[in-house]
């Protein structure tokens, strides 16, 4: 599939790309956490919560933030998630994001939810990069560039992706996998008590 850079007017739907924040230390805090072949996400992570000032000071406008990180190694869609809020992506080694529209999901009767994967687009995300996804940008874990592992910490509200208190299952609130994370999984992805709601092919980045 074609990918587009993150830099791209093309972009603009989905977030964008943030300037005027020194990444230096966060990034080099990322680097030194390690990645193997499983994707590791962790909510929050000690060596970068020193960071989270700069970003609940300004971008999310003094409300209370998490600092956590995604690392490892991934070349597929797997699901799509959402949150209520938007999410700050800061990348210490090139990566890969697939993204589409909240828009575009459908509710084909009461309670199941659908989204057809052809519509997702791919945007290359250069290391020493951040950017902003939008509360209305599908997204999930990023993919690796070539055999590389990626390294991307994550900036949320606090409290996105901790345990619920409570599960449903009718409406949209069936799509709570953790705290302000809505996720529809692909069938071929094997996601514990997630719904899959994903309609087409399992993404695969290293295809044509």
């Amino acid at each position: 599939m074609k990918v587009w850079n993150v830099n791209d007017e093309k972009f603009l739907k989905y977030g964008k790309v943030i300037k005027g924040y020194d990444l230096n230390g966060i990034v080099s805090a990322l680097e030194k956490l390690p990645a193997t072949d499983d994707v590791v996400y962790e909510p929050s992570e000690e060596s970068l919560e020193k960071f989270s000032g700069m970003f609940a000071e300004r971008f999310f406008g003094q409300m209370e933030v998490q600092v956590g990180f995604c690392n490892g190694k991934n070349y597929l869609l797997n699901a799509v998630e959402y949150h209520r809020s938007s999410e700050i992506n800061i990348a210490a080694k090139d990566a890969i994001l697939l993204l589409g529209s909240l828009q575009d999901v459908k509710e084909e009767d009461e309670g199941n939810f659908a989204y057809d994967t052809s519509l997702i687009e791919a945007f290359f995300v250069p290391a020493n990069t951040a950017v902003e996804l939008y509360a209305t940008t599908l997204h999930y874990a990023p993919c690796s560039v070539g055999d590389s592992y990626f390294k991307m910490a994550v900036v949320l509200p606090r409290g996105t992706n901790y345990p619920l208190d409570k599960t449903f299952d009718m409406g949209e609130e069936k799509l709570l996998t953790a705290r302000n994370k809505f996720l529809i999984a692909h069938k071929d992805a094997y996601i514990k008590d997630a719904f899959n709601g994903l309609i087409g092919d399992n993404i695969d980045v290293r295809n044509d």
